[in-house]
C-alpha cells in the first residue's frame, strides 16, 4: 500500500474517523484505524468498535492499492503535528511509513484478520438538513440520563411518522422533545428507534458542515440484521447499535390544560437564575414566585447565604410559587432559543412546560418543548 494526499484532507478524515475509539478497548486491535487504498484513488479510513463504527472516504494519488491497520490515536496526532505538505504513507514490511517534507514516522501495523468487519449501511429512510439536525438533537438530548443502570433513559427516542419527526429524552426529571420536518424516501413512513445520547449528539455535532444528513435504520424484524441506526454524509457514514426495550410513554405526561402561563425574556431569566443559585446548596431549588407585579427568584434560608431577585414578567392566570433544580431549569432556558420564553403551569405542585416565543404578547412556538417537575420547598 501506498498512498499521497495532502495534510489537512488526511488530518481532518483520521481524526474524524478517530472520534470514535473506545478508551479502554475489550481487545487491541479495537484501538486501530484500517485504512484501505483502492486502486481507483480513494482511501477508506475506518474504525469500528462492535458496537459504533465510522467511515470517512477521502480522495488520494494512490500508487500502490492495499490495506493496514494501526494505532488510531497515535496516528491521528502524528497527522495533525506533520507540516503543512503532502503526506505519503506506504507500508514497508511490518511497519508503515508516514512522510510528510523532511519529517518521516514509522508505525507498526496490527493483525487485519483479528479485526472485525464493519457493518454495511443500513437502507437508507431519508436525509435531514445537517444544522437542522444538530439543533434538535442538542435541544432534546440534555435531557438524557446519565446514569449507566439505566439504558433505556439514556438514549434519544426518535419518532418518524411521514415528513414529522419527533425526538425525546428524559431522566425521569425533565423531558425534552422536539418536533421537526424531514424528507422521507418513501410516502407513509412509521418508524421508532432508540439511539445512545452521546452517539447521537457526536454524530450530529460531526455532520454538521454537510447540506443534508441521510438516515438510515435496520430493525429486528429484517431477519439476519442486527438493529442499526446509519448517518451519511459528505463521504462519511457511521453506525450504531440501537438500545433494545420499550421507552416509556413519556408524551401522555404533558398536561393537556394549562390555564396559567408567564412569559419572560429569556435572557433575562438565565442571568437571574445563574446569580441567585450561586447560594443554592447541592441538589437544592430555587424558589420562583409569579405575581402580577413580576417574578421574585430566591434561594437559601434560615442562617445561610440568601439570595434574591426580581425581574419583569407578563402573568396570565392567578398568581403562583413553585421551584425547581436551577441546573435543570437552566438547560431548558438555554435550549429555547428564542427572545422570550414561556412557562405554562396546570397547578404549582405539577411540571411546568417551557416553550418559546418570539415576542412578549406573541404564540407559543411548538417545535420544542421542554417539561420540568418542581422540587418541594418549605414555608
Amino acid at each position: 500500500m501506498k498512498f499521497t494526499v495532502e495534510r489537512d484532507v488526511l488530518a481532518e478524515a483520521v481524526s474524524w474517523t478517530a472520534r470514535t475509539l473506545p478508551a479502554r478497548p475489550a481487545v487491541p486491535v479495537l484501538a486501530g484505524v484500517r485504512l484501505a487504498a483502492q486502486s481507483s484513488g480513494e482511501v477508506a479510513i475506518s474504525t469500528f468498535d462492535y458496537e459504533v463504527s465510522a467511515r470517512s472516504v477521502i480522495e488520494a494519488n494512490v500508487e500502490e492499492a492495499g490495506t493496514v491497520l494501526v494505532l488510531g490515536r497515535l496516528l491521528a496526532d502524528i497527522v495533525k503535528a506533520l507540516p503543512n505538505r503532502p503526506v505519503t504513507l506506504a507500508l514497508e514490511g511490518a511497519k508503515v511509513e508516514v512522510r510528510s517534507g523532511s519529517s518521516r514516522f514509522t508505525l507498526m501495523t496490527m493483525p487485519l484478520d483479528d479485526y472485525p468487519e464493519l457493518p454495511a449501511l443500513p437502507p437508507v429512510l431519508g436525509n435531514v438538513d445537517a444544522h437542522l439536525l444538530q439543533q434538535a438533537v442538542a435541544q432534546v438530548s440534555l435531557a438524557a440520563s446519565r446514569d449507566e443502570t439505566l439504558p433505556l433513559l439514556g438514549g434519544v427516542r426518535v419518532e418518524i411518522d411521514g415528513e414529522r419527526m419527533r425526538l425525546m429524552a428524559t431522566d425521569r426529571y425533565r423531558l425534552a422533545v422536539r418536533e421537526l420536518l424531514w424528507h422521507p424516501s418513501a410516502t407513509g413512513l412509521e418508524v421508532q428507534a432508540l439511539i445512545k445520547a452521546k452517539t447521537l449528539s457526536d454524530v450530529s455535532k460531526s455532520l454538521s458542515s454537510g447540506g443534508a444528513v441521510e438516515l438510515a435504520l435496520s430493525t429486528q424484524s429484517e431477519p439476519g440484521m442486527p438493529s442499526l441506526v446509519g448517518f451519511a454524509a459528505g463521504g462519511r457514514t457511521t453506525t450504531s447499535l440501537l438500545t433494545e426495550g420499550d421507552y416509556p410513554p413519556v408524551m401522555r405526561l404533558f398536561p393537556t390544560e394549562t390555564p396559567v402561563y408567564a412569559v419572560v425574556r429569556t435572557e433575562d431569566l438565565i442571568g437571574a437564575v445563574k446569580r441567585v443559585s450561586l447560594v443554592a446548596e447541592r441538589n437544592t431549588s430555587i424558589r420562583l414566585s409569579f405575581t402580577s407585579e413580576g417574578l421574585t427568584l430566591e434561594a437559601g434560608q434560615g442562617e445561610d447565604a440568601h439570595a434574591a431577585e426580581e425581574i419583569g414578567v407578563l402573568l396570565s392566570g392567578e398568581e403562583l410559587v413553585t421551584a425547581y433544580n436551577p441546573h435543570y431549569l437552566l438547560d431548558g432556558l438555554s435550549a429555547v432559543g428564542t427572545e422570550y420564553v414561556r412557562l405554562s403551569f396546570s397547578h404549582p405542585s405539577k411540571p411546568a412546560v417551557l416553550t418559546g416565543q418570539n415576542e412578549e404578547e406573541g404564540e407559543s412556538l411548538p417545535d420544542f418543548r421542554y417539561l420540568l417537575m418542581p422540587i418541594r420547598f418549605g414555608n
